[in-house]
């Protein structure tokens, strides 16, 4: 058994990235801890905690020099190189090689590859909650912490504005259904939206009731977390 902080040390992961993961647990426990629905809130935990091992193979690190500190770039550029040595160009096979690895219960890596923005709708149609909880909480966190979904959107605007969705769209190895004329982004911001209404209508908290300050207070303890 091993804690998740020795896991991350284990694979080398950004403290940048460990926090991401550590906020979205936190996050999702809350809710867990909130709803009225049966959870199964270890799984939903675990599934947070590790959804995002590999993504420093996609960082553009020379973008972010704080988050390098304070080994300094040329560091994490050879962990990045290191990553995909091992394991390919694609950040999330990583982590999905990463999870076979740690040979964690199957249902954590079904919830892993539920988390993403083309998973969206797939969510939102779901009658899975422990999906809509891992999909929500990762999309209530940016790299500065906690935000609002519309700050969220607004995150994502920046990043990815420049790409149209009106085309076919392959993410994590299978198709994305795109009616003609209609946005990606759009898909994905009314299926979060839905997927909110759907948590808190049967949570005894409001989505504001999120935040940096409620999150912190989980995330020294979820660093003890166990597998």
């Amino acid at each position: 058994m091993q804690k998740i902080t020795d896991i991350y040390k284990q694979y080398k992961i950004m403290p940048s990235l460990a926090m991401h993961q550590l906020r979205v647990a936190a996050i999702a426990e809350i809710i867990c801890n909130n709803i009225s629905v049966p959870i199964d809130k270890d799984s939903v935990v675990k599934a947070c905690l590790m959804h995002d091992m590999g993504n420093i193979i996609k960082f553009k690190l020379e973008y972010f020099p704080e988050f390098t500190q304070p080994e300094g770039l040329e560091y994490w550029e050879n962990i990045q190189n290191e990553y995909i040595q091992k394991y390919g160009k694609n950040e999330h096979y990583a982590t999905v090689k990463i999870i076979n690895e740690l040979e964690v219960d199957s249902k954590i890596l079904e919830l892993v590859d539920s988390v993403g923005f083309l998973t969206a709708k797939d969510n939102k149609d779901s009658n899975d909650f422990n999906r809509k909880i891992c999909e929500y909480a990762d999309m209530r966190v940016i790299p500065s912490g906690v935000v609002s979904l519309e700050e969220r959107f607004n995150d994502v605007k920046k990043r990815y504005d420049h790409k149209d969705g009106s085309s076919s769209i392959i993410d994590r190895g299978s198709d994305f259904p795109i009616e003609p004329g209609e946005k990606l982004r759009e898909i994905f911001e009314t299926s979060l939206i839905e997927i909110e209404k759907q948590i808190f209508e049967k949570c005894r908290i409001k989505p504001d009731y999120i935040n940096d300050e409620t999150v912190a207070s989980k995330i020294e303890l979820l660093k003890e977390f166990v597998f």
